[in-house]
């Protein structure tokens, strides 16, 4: 597992480490997972139940950005 020092992957992807903390009191607990909660979006503007999951900034995967602080970190798969 690569271990990065802004971002960690919980499973399901990369996660903003700063603001899951920050988020973390703020969120309640799923008593179902998150096929069930998200589904299909009906809306044009749908949201995660994470607001704090990464994006890669480009097609190479090199860079992770929080898309909810903007802090990015490069990844070394080396």
């Amino acid at each position: 597992m690569i271990e990065l020092n802004d971002f960690y992957n919980d499973g399901s992807g990369w996660v903003c480490r700063q603001c899951d903390r920050e988020l973390g009191a703020d969120r309640p607990e799923l008593k179902h997972s998150r096929i069930f909660t998200e589904g299909e979006a009906e809306s044009k503007q749908p949201e995660f139940a994470n607001p704090a999951l990464a994006r890669w900034t480009d097609k190479t995967r090199r860079t992770l950005t929080c898309p909810r602080c903007g802090i990015t970190e490069p990844v070394d798969i080396s």
